[in-house]
């Protein structure tokens, strides 16, 4: 622990862990098990409905591996001779490795056995569970179902989250692991039973609630390469009292490393690493591992799952204001943070009208104290070029600049 890493290092391991440093157009050939293993190294990607571009865990793969086919991306999920991914609950709504679904049984369990809140309301109605008989009678018998495959005609609804009775009871079999989400058609989900989409090779042995936290919070260590210890519980989707007796057994253990490491504050800090990852460590200390890709990244992106640590390490935060009232906002409803080698130097604001091929750039903003050279200005037209085609775009407009000099000079070379 003598040894202080310097905020480089700590930069240079954060984003290799990400796959997030190879220089672009080094990346190889997209394929399906390039997509797959990114997967397998992010430990799942967050699923979201919001697609002012592609939609979120579509660009997360981009930012990684470049151009590739969303569709190789989807037969890995919902392709039965294919199926590698599924959809559950880890960080959200994600796409989690199949290899790992036995790490969601004890949770599936105790959403059935302990119901709360508004589920438990909802449970308590004796017409709840005639219905649940219902629903899931109807798909043994007819086979795969979306919500809106059954009537309703109730009282209109006023919020997203006020489902019909037959979604309700979709959602419930699925939190419980009977239905298994079998593909999706215009973004709805598609439900069958688990035995009809979960391959036979999946191993469905059930651990003990300590193996699986302890699986979780050890994956999130290998992900974010370097963090403050706490901050391994946001990527594990654990609340941070409940990881921190789990992180001090891995600390106790040797699997998880103390080191000391400089941030962006200028002071010392104690970090943890997974000691798989302490080679990198030292690649990175010596310049081995060095960050040399420019891209755009989701606001739900891995790499701001760790709560705080786009500012400690980046002097950067990640803001999504979708959900603010547009006269609130100061960035954009979908501002994609933009890597540039080790920094995070700016921001834009991208839509995609799908009607006329153009991709609009409302807004984009550089972090202060920024160079805009001809190699900056080259590193950024790259990877806006590969957005560009990955959506099918025909045309780009950049609608606001600041400072005005950076659109100029990209669209001057675009």
């Amino acid at each position: 622990m003598n040894t202080i890493y310097d905020l480089s290092t700590v930069r240079a391991l954060a984003l290799h862990a990400q796959g997030l440093t190879m220089p672009n157009g080094l990346e190889g050939a997209p394929t399906q098990e390039a997509i797959s293993a990114t997967v397998k190294q992010l430990g799942c990607v967050q699923v979201d409905t919001l697609q002012m571009v592609r939609r979120s865990h579509y660009l997360v793969l981009w930012s990684r591996l470049g151009r590739y086919d969303p569709a190789d991306f989807d037969r890995l999920i919902y392709d039965p001779n294919e199926r590698r991914l599924f959809e559950g609950w880890q960080h959200a709504a994600s796409i989690i490795p199949l290899e790992d679904y036995r790490y969601q049984i004890p949770h599936m369990r105790r959403l059935r056995e302990n119901p709360a809140g508004m589920s438990l309301k909802w449970l308590q109605d004796p017409e709840s569970s005639e219905l649940l008989n219902k629903v899931m009678e109807r798909i043994r018998q007819n086979g795969p179902v979306r919500a809106a495959d059954f009537e309703y005609k109730g009282p209109k609804r006023s919020s997203w989250w006020d489902w019909k009775p037959a979604k309700n009871a979709l959602e419930h079999f699925y939190a419980w692991g009977d239905l298994m989400i079998a593909d999706r058609n215009n973004f709805q989900r598609i439900y069958d039973l688990r035995e009809r989409v979960l391959p036979n090779w999946v191993d469905t042995s059930e651990p003990t609630w300590e193996e699986r936290h302890h699986y979780w919070v050890e994956q999130a260590a290998r992900a974010l390469g370097i963090c403050k210890p706490i901050q391994l519980a946001e990527y594990a989707y654990m609340k941070r009292g409940k990881a921190r007796s789990y992180v001090e057994n891995l600390l106790k253990d040797g699997v998880l490393i103390e080191v000391r490491a400089s941030l962006n504050d200028g002071k010392v800090h104690s970090m943890v690493i997974h000691r798989e990852s302490l080679p990198l460590l030292h690649q990175a200390a010596d310049g081995v591992i060095n960050p040399g890709r420019t891209t755009f990244l989701s606001p739900f992106d891995n790499l701001f799952w760790a709560r705080g640590r786009d500012v400690q390490i980046w002097n950067f935060r990640n803001v999504l204001e979708a959900y603010k009232p547009e006269a609130q906002r100061i960035w954009g409803y979908f501002c994609m943070p933009i890597v540039h080698r080790d920094r995070l130097i700016g921001r834009f604001d991208p839509k995609m009208n799908r009607k006329t091929g153009i991709m609009q750039i409302k807004a984009i903003f550089l972090e202060a104290g920024i160079e805009i050279s001809d190699e900056f200005i080259a590193d950024i037209a790259t990877a806006l070029r590969d957005f560009l085609t990955f959506h099918a775009a025909k045309d780009m407009v950049i609608e606001r600049s600041e400072p005005a000099e950076l659109g100029l000079k990209l669209m001057a070379v675009l």
